[in-house]
Formats: structure tokens, C-alpha cells, sequence
């Protein structure tokens, strides 16, 4: 049988020992939000729908703060204090505990692993904020129930360039989607490929073919090009024309100048491409 959601890591049983610090009530304006919070968005929809059983029911969960200065900061339950503030709650239920920087994130990240509260980007986020305090992957692994290979693969996602990121983000692209966009090295391909993808809404099978065809196809012809030993300004502004139109059309494309003009190579792979492609430059996309 599988081990269920709860049992992540260590658990935020074993995380705050009981007792620690006793329950007590604590005005809600002298708590602020954890600065290690990994989750970066809160639905509003469904912050309303907590709000409104906070009013009828009270907030049956107590948060977990540590003092901050005069005041309290949030390890442990920055959803219920945002609820309990617009259900106009004075104070909330709280145990107080002591807690460094690191134990902050780590709980806050447990609390939202065992939620499935986090996108796979923030997920990727809070490992990458824990492996720069000093952990391995392998401890990060460890102290959030995961394997190794799931954090590695999590925070390979932090490469995704900004377009990519945000189709991963809004749901246009998912995980498995980004990590076949990263077997591309190029920056910019990869975005036209992720937007290109998600305007299809290929398969994941299908990105990966993709990416192979593109890989293959740019390796043939960096082969095919003779070295250059001086990169001039008009070989220049032509690579960039380039990522420009491959960007825009999301295949390769290349530039051959000759002494009276030149050629304009657009490269596709299959016949839906193609119509694709069509579309485009025909200006047909929206008919």
C-alpha cells in the first residue's frame, strides 16, 4: 500500500515537538507572514470559501508562529491567518515555538507538500532556497519525504526560460511538457517550442519528438556550417534575426546571404507544421 499524502518527511509532528511553547490566543495583527513562504499565489476563490467556514465554524486549526521582534512570525499556516483576517477574527488560536530561517522554510514547505498546495515552479523554489543554506539534494530529499530524483527533476524546471515558465505556471504546459523543453539547449528555442506546443496542445510524447527533430536538425547544421574565425556585426545581427523568427515561427530557421540577396530557409517536419506555418505567415491564425 502506499504511504498517504500526511506522511511526507518527518512529518509537522515530529517537526514541532509538543508543547513547544503551549497554545495560546494572539491579537492577528501583531502575526506577519513567513518571508520563507515557497507558496507564492493564494486563490482568492477558495481564501473566501476558508474565510466563510472560519466565521461559522471558528479557526479550529492553530497556526504555528515564532516571536519575531514585538510581534510573531507565520511558520505554519499563512492560509488560515489570511481566512481569519477577512472573516474579521481579533485574534487566533497559536503555538508559539522557536524556529531558525531554515526550519521556517522547511515547515512551511512540509505543510504545503502535504496540502499539494505548491506549483511544481515554487516546489522548485523552496528546494533550490534550502540547497543554498547548506543542504545536499539528498537532504533536501530526506527532510520533505521525496526522492532524489524527484527534487532533481523539480528544480531542473528553475532553467526554464521566462515564456516557458509562465505556460508551465498557467497550466498551458505541464511538468512532464517542461522537462522534454529542457532537453533543448537553446534559450529561445525553447520558449518558441513551449509556446508552440501549448498553442497545439501536444502530447508530451509528441514535445519530446519535437525536441529531438530540433536538437538533431541544429546539430546537422552547426556541422554543415564552416568555423568562422572573427565573428562580424553582419553575422551578428543574422543570428539574431534568426532567434527572432524562430521564436515567432517556433522551427528552425536559417539565413543565406549571397552578394545579391540571399535566401530565407524555413525548416518543418510534417505537413501539420506546415499548415501551421501557413497560418502564420498568412496572417490566418485567428479565422
Amino acid at each position: 500500500m502506499s504511504q498517504p499524502r500526511g506522511g511526507l518527511g518527518r512529518g509537522l509532528d515530529a517537526l514541532i515537538p509538543r508543547g513547544a511553547g503551549g497554545l495560546q490566543e494572539i491579537e492577528i495583527d501583531r502575526i506577519s507572514p513567513n518571508p520563507q513562504q515557497p507558496r507564492q499565489r493564494i486563490d482568492p476563490a477558495a481564501l473566501d470559501e476558508l474565510a466563510s467556514s472560519i466565521r461559522q465554524h471558528g479557526l479550529l486549526q492553530p497556526l504555528v508562529v515564532t516571536r519575531s521582534g514585538a510581534g510573531y512570525s507565520i511558520v505554519v499556516g499563512e492560509r488560515r491567518w489570511r481566512a481569519a483576517r477577512v472573516a474579521g477574527l481579533g485574534t487566533v488560536p497559536a503555538i508559539v515555538k522557536e524556529a531558525s530561517p531554515e526550519s521556517m522554510l522547511e515547515l512551511a514547505l512540509v505543510e504545503n507538500l502535504q496540502r499539494a498546495d505548491l506549483t511544481p515552479l515554487e516546489e522548485a523554489g523552496a528546494y533550490q532556497m534550502l540547497v543554498e543554506r547548506g543542504l545536499t539534494q539528498e537532504q533536501v530529499a530526506s527532510r520533505v519525504g521525496r526522492s532524489r530524483a524527484a527534487v532533481a527533476n523539480r528544480l531542473r524546471l528553475l532553467a526554464l526560460p521566462p515564456t516557458a515558465r509562465e505556460l508551465l505556471v498557467g497550466g498551458s504546459l505541464s511538468e512532464g511538457h517542461a522537462r522534454a523543453l529542457l532537453g533543448c539547449s537553446d534559450p529561445a528555442m525553447i520558449d518558441a517550442l513551449a509556446q508552440r506546443v501549448a498553442d497545439r496542445e501536444l502530447s508530451v510524447r509528441e514535445t519530446e519528438e519535437l525536441v529531438r527533430r530540433m536538437t538533431v536538425s541544429s546539430s546537422e547544421s552547426r556541422v554543415a556550417s564552416p568555423a568562422s574565425p572573427a565573428r562580424d556585426p553582419e553575422l551578428a545581427t543574422r543570428d539574431s534575426i534568426e532567434e527572432e523568427l524562430q521564436r515567432v515561427l517556433g522551427t528552425r530557421v536559417q539565413i543565406m546571404r549571397s552578394r545579391r540577396g540571399g535566401r530565407l530557409i524555413i525548416h518543418f517536419y510534417d505537413d501539420d507544421q506546415l499548415a501551421g506555418l501557413l497560418d502564420t505567415l498568412l496572417g490566418r491564425e485567428g479565422e
